[in-house]
């Protein structure tokens, strides 16, 4: 029963596809960059919060947002 379970939650997975990434829209939540950059939740905040991230946060009320075409050049998917 737990093979089942986790087998259909494609968001616990580390990683994204390059297709899945190509996919995104224009800005994304922190926890989706953060699946893309193989980083942790807790290590992803703290990076946006110290104002460290890797690519470009906006900080849209309690929420983060990543622009999705500064994380594809980080990842080197920039067309």
């Amino acid at each position: 029963m737990r093979d089942n379970a986790t087998a259909g939650d494609s968001k616990s997975s580390k990683g994204m596809s390059r297709e899945e990434l190509l996919a995104l829209p224009v800005a994304v939540d922190l926890d989706t960059s953060n699946r893309a950059l193989g980083l942790g939740r807790s290590k992803g905040y703290e990076l946006a919060k110290r104002g460290a991230y890797p690519c470009k946060v906006l900080r849209l009320g309690n929420a983060y947002r990543v622009v999705t075409a500064d994380l594809l050049e980080l990842l080197g998917l920039a067309a």
